[in-house]
């Protein structure tokens, strides 16, 4: 079984109107739920083999954030990832090496949500579930799916994953609202 984990950046600053989206940085907030998303995933023993992360800055700078790992994983910024769609995600993922036992994509919605939805597949949707209901209500910033996929990721698509928990900063006691 392999495990996938899709992150959606941080909460990113729209104070500087000059800069391009793709320059764009993480705010306060978003540093701050970023660092306690790193607390949750090391407690949850989610450490990620191979981080396939957008080239935006907030990407990078969310997953800086995420940082140090217990064992390092093969880091890939990708200009590819950049507002990908759900096709452009999936072929992405489908190139990732059969070694590899555990991904992280860290990457912006639309796409994200889009690509995340498609993997539960519309059966699991209707079955519903916690963890299924609250992604299929949006895919907040700082957020983190992880995924069981039973396949080779040559072969991900449609209901090829199954979601084991979706988690977002403000469900953790430190950012709770």
């Amino acid at each position: 079984m392999r495990q996938l984990l899709l992150m959606r950046h941080a909460k990113s600053s729209w104070d500087d109107p000059k800069l391009s989206d793709h320059a764009r940085p993480l705010n306060a907030r978003g540093r701050l739920a970023a660092a306690t998303m790193r607390r949750a995933m090391r407690d949850l023993g989610l450490s990620p083999d191979v981080v396939l992360v957008s080239s935006a800055r907030r990407t990078l700078q969310t997953l800086e954030a995420l940082e140090p790992w217990d064992e390092t994983p093969l880091v890939e910024p990708m200009d590819a990832l950049y507002l990908a769609t759900t096709g452009q995600l999936l072929q992405v993922l489908r190139g990732v090496a059969e070694t590899a036992r555990s991904v992280l994509l860290i990457g912006h919605n639309p796409g994200l949500h889009e690509l995340a939805m498609t993997l539960v597949g519309a059966h699991a949707i209707t079955l519903g579930g916690n963890a299924v209901q609250r992604l299929a209500e949006g895919y907040p910033t700082g957020a983190l799916a992880e995924f069981a996929v039973a396949g080779a990721w040559r072969n991900l698509g449609e209901g090829g994953g199954r979601l084991l928990r979706f988690l977002c900063p403000r469900d953790l006691p430190e950012l709770a609202v």
